[in-house]
């Protein structure tokens, strides 16, 4: 806003990604900044079709493709020279990956407990990494929670690990629980089953070209079965997702100062 009124010319990256709920502060966000940028870059192509919906004039949209697959391309080595889940006493695609960090999902403590015991009796069929985000750990120990996973040999819980660190665990996962919209594009990039813990997400386009299912804590065990055996659908790696994103933005920035 500081820009837009002070006459600079403002690009939004990941423009035009849309949940369609407004309970989330993310999507006021989404909705103020791309209705207010001159540039307008979109990861995949419904982001262009939800601009257009809302009447951005397509001279200001680009489809440039997923700036964070750019990241995970410009990091690999890094991440594939570690073994993270060595570290967890896991083998690699034997485990399954966790995350939980939205208030609707672990402020709630009827919901966090339901949630815990879906994780505890997936773990009785194969081993999980839990690195656990702050906000979860401590609605844990508010509502005294941490117990029924603590008792747990086949759950490792962890603190919060750094980018190279965790990504070397979706890496080699076999699956990944979450409500993170990363993971989401991440395993679906890799291949990776995603069982998303969200009513909706904005990136459809992991549910309809990838690897990620959006799901409730009752859908998680038979979708869990699903995937360990072999019964899951595969996806496919969506449109511009290819680690040159930035080579794009940068082509269309000296497009746009010519």
């Amino acid at each position: 806003m500081v820009a837009v009124k002070s006459g600079i010319k403002t690009a939004h990256l990941e423009a035009g990604l849309r949940s369609f709920d407004r309970t989330m502060p993310e999507e006021i966000n989404r909705l103020i900044t791309d209705s207010i940028a001159d540039i307008l870059w979109t990861p995949s192509l419904d982001g262009n079709e939800n601009l257009k919906k809302e009447g951005i004039p397509e001279s200001k949209i680009k489809f440039v493709g997923n700036i964070m697959i750019d990241s995970l391309e410009m990091t690999r080595g890094k991440i594939e020279s570690k073994s993270i889940y060595k570290k967890f006493d896991r083998s690699k695609g034997q485990y399954g990956l966790v995350t939980l960090h939205r208030p609707s999902n672990v402020d709630n403590p009827e919901i966090l407990e339901n949630l815990c015991k879906k994780i505890a009796d997936i773990s009785k069929k194969i081993p999980l990494i839990f690195p656990i985000h702050p906000r979860t750990l401590a609605n844990l120990n508010k509502y005294n929670l941490n117990k029924i996973l603590e008792d747990k040999t086949s759950i490792h819980l962890s603190t919060p690990l750094g980018y190279i660190d965790f990504m070397n665990l979706v890496f080699n996962s076999k699956f990944a629980i979450t409500d993170s919209g990363g993971i989401q594009e991440e395993t679906t990039y890799l291949g990776i089953p995603c069982l998303t813990l969200r009513p909706n997400t904005e990136r459809p386009i992991t549910i309809t070209q990838g690897t990620n299912r959006l799901c409730t804590p009752e859908e998680i065990p038979e979708l869990t079965d699903k995937i360990l055996s072999g019964q899951f659908p595969k996806g496919t790696i969506p449109k511009f997702w290819d680690g040159k994103t930035a080579s794009r933005i940068v082509d269309n920035i000296q497009t746009l100062s010519m």
